[in-house]
């Protein structure tokens, strides 16, 4: 079963636009998760835009599926992660001046600093993921700096999608083999949706989750967030 994980995260920017507390983005995990969402995921950044470093941590009690927590590896993510423990850390090598995840890790490159880095998450308890670009060599480079999972990069699919969808789901293909075979578990996120999900899930082998977060929002103004979540979950039914 692929799993499905929604990222929070514009709740918060909605939130953040008008100050208070509506809507209340702890609520809303509460919610996703009674709707069927078998994780949540945030991604806290340093100017705390969206997800801030407190509701992270009111989250840690709240959390009853699979908790996930994405960053760019600094001092106060470190702590953040000895602190919640959460199930899940996926490393993102995003500066703070990036609005969104563009690039995955290079993981050859920065093999001794993410080494490190895993190894010190790890102390906590945490499966760790790194996002990567659909590249073998990257999934290679994962595997052999000791993480759990790679996180594969989706945004290059989904504009290539509307253009020839079969071109476009190739190199991730062939990156879940490698991952496989070196045993990495799978994961996926970025501008998925409704639109290439499916044909993403059916295509790829081995995949263990998916994390959206801004198109599940986006569908949710039309068709609420209940049945956006269910119809989310169909998708992932290969």
């Amino acid at each position: 079963m692929i799993r499905f994980s929604v990222n929070i995260n514009k709740f918060a920017t909605l939130r953040n636009a008008r100050g208070g507390n509506n809507p209340d983005v702890i609520e809303a995990a509460i919610n996703c998760e009674r709707f069927g969402a078998q994780g949540i995921t945030v991604h806290p950044r340093p100017d705390e835009r969206h997800i801030r470093y407190d509701d992270v941590l009111k989250l840690k009690d709240v959390v009853k599926t699979e908790f996930n927590i994405e960053g760019y590896p600094d001092d106060r993510y470190l702590k953040l992660i000895e602190r919640v423990k959460p199930a899940q850390a996926t490393l993102v090598p995003d500066g703070p001046d990036v609005i969104t995840s563009n690039a995955g890790w290079n993981t050859i490159q920065h093999k001794t600093f993410l080494q490190e880095i895993i190894s010190t998450l790890k102390k906590s308890g945490a499966r760790v993921s790194i996002f990567i670009d659909p590249s073998p060599q990257m999934a290679e480079g994962a595997a052999a700096i000791g993480a759990d999972r790679i996180e594969l990069y989706t945004e290059p699919y989904a504009r290539e999608f509307k253009l020839n969808k079969e071109i476009a789901i190739k190199p991730y293909i062939e990156t879940a083999f490698t991952a496989h075979r070196l045993g990495l578990g799978i994961n996926a996120g970025h501008d998925l949706s409704l639109e290439n999900l499916h044909y993403f899930a059916q295509n790829i082998p081995h995949l263990d989750e998916v994390s959206i977060g801004h198109a599940v929002v986006c569908d949710a103004l039309y068709l609420g967030l209940e049945n956006t979540i269910q119809v989310y979950l169909r998708q992932l039914k290969v």
